[in-house]
């Protein structure tokens, strides 16, 4: 486990005119430890350019990251970088599009063999990942191409999981997925949750950073327009929409009965809602 800290993060994109595009901005933030966290904002907020600095897919153009005890900045020799792609996995969005190996087993083993264990070792590790994440065994043999959607997102993260990462990083992990399909993902992030796993999730999802995250980290053409707490978040509904964001079903409910002169907070959850509904209703009330 890790924590994540930005310390004045930026990145230039050099382009043909030798301006280039700045995609990050000074950016400084720490997630700390164990911590599930939110990368939000509208399309081109520099979520992804941020989360590709964090597994020095891309180095920082000014500024550092920390992972832990290990430094990314533009100075970071490449011999090193191995040691961050050891302790950040990366699930990219649709990652079950990267599956390749004959069997379930084989392709989730891959990556801890491409680390250095032997083939017993990491075989042993793929079956323990996916174990714990209720992978049936029956199906260890099978093509991963084969399975339900669902299934294939499971082992194209388990195929990450077994590398043993400190940071996670999803890039939008329900996206593609039918209802059950998205249900069982995000079980399968708030176990990763419980384990102590640190997260970073870029999603457009609102109801979903409602529910998983701890912590939200709002981008604004490449700038740091709000880090803290989810409620924190969408009790303002002016930053949501200066943010072009939008509130989750729940509090944007919430939001209508205030307006009708019935105010019971911001829910984070149907279920929240309901309750509070419920204590109005049965002559209570409950203004957090």
């Amino acid at each position: 486990m890790a924590e994540v800290k930005f310390n004045q993060v930026s990145y230039r994109y050099e382009g043909s005119d030798n301006i280039g595009t700045t995609a990050v901005a000074k950016i400084s933030a720490t997630v700390p430890s164990g911590t599930t966290a939110a990368i939000i904002g509208h399309t081109g907020s520099g979520k992804s350019t941020l989360m590709q600095m964090v597994d020095a897919l891309l180095l920082p153009t000014q500024g550092e990251i920390q992972v832990g005890d290990l430094t990314i900045n533009a100075q970071t020799p490449k011999k090193e970088l191995v040691n961050v792609h050891r302790r950040v996995g990366y699930v990219f969005q649709f990652p079950e599009k990267q599956l390749f190996a004959p069997t379930v087993l084989e392709d989730v083993a891959f990556g801890p063999i491409n680390l250095g264990r032997s083939e017993e070792e990491a075989r042993q590790a793929a079956k323990e990942t996916l174990a714990a994440l209720n992978f049936p065994p029956e199906q260890l043999d099978h093509s991963p191409l084969e399975l339900s959607g669902g299934q294939m997102r499971r082992v194209a993260l388990a195929g990450v999981l077994a590398m043993e990462p400190d940071v996670l990083i999803l890039d939008e992990p329900t996206a593609g997925l039918d209802p059950a399909g998205q249900e069982e993902l995000l079980r399968l992030v708030e176990g990763l949750h419980q384990r102590g796993i640190t997260v970073l999730m870029i999603t457009h999802q609102m109801d979903q950073v409602a529910r998983l995250a701890q912590q939200v980290l709002v981008l604004n053409g490449g700038k740091l327009a709000f880090d803290g707490r989810p409620a924190d978040l969408f009790a303002q509904p002016d930053l949501l929409e200066q943010n072009h964001l939008a509130a989750p079903q729940s509090v944007a409910f919430a939001n209508r009965l205030k307006q009708a002169g019935i105010n019971i907070g911001a829910p984070l959850s149907l279920s929240k809602l309901a309750a509070k509904i419920a204590a109005q209703v049965g002559g209570g009330h409950n203004d957090e």
